[in-house]
């Protein structure tokens, strides 16, 4: 990614962040979706965002489907409020990176207890069934 696309990025999730609290009023948005990051294409034709939605998996698919029914819309606000030639197109996706975040964080936190476990197991002197001395 190149700083003008990142800076272009970073800009979008501003706006659109804002768009989404003060203009949006579709009652399928629920709460408030959290913008995670906006990836730019090259030419600045088409702008990826990646939303996280708090809820079940049927809630983020219906707020999914209103911010990408209300993506014209958003485009349009886009256009007034910054300086470019063209707004890129807005396609947006749910962001399944925290998913597999929290799945890695529980994963590291069960290791860790089993490892103390085991640091406790040696220090009385007993050995973990299937483990040699």
């Amino acid at each position: 990614m190149s700083r003008r696309t990142e800076r272009v990025g970073s800009t979008i999730r501003q706006e659109l962040a804002l768009i989404i609290l003060h203009e949006l009023n579709d009652p399928r948005v629920k709460g408030m979706p959290s913008i995670t990051r906006v990836k730019v294409s090259e030419d600045l034709s088409v702008a990826d965002v990646y939303v996280t939605v708090m809820g079940s998996e049927g809630q983020q698919n219906t707020v999914l489907s209103a911010l990408r029914h209300s993506a014209g819309m958003m485009r349009t606000k886009l256009t007034k409020s910054l300086s470019m030639r063209t707004v890129p197109y807005l396609k947006f996706h749910l962001d399944e990176n925290l998913k597999k975040e929290i799945a890695v964080l529980e994963l590291l936190r069960k290791v860790s207890e089993e490892n103390a476990q085991r640091d406790r197991q040696r220090e009385s002197g007993d050995q973990p069934a299937g483990e040699q001395p």
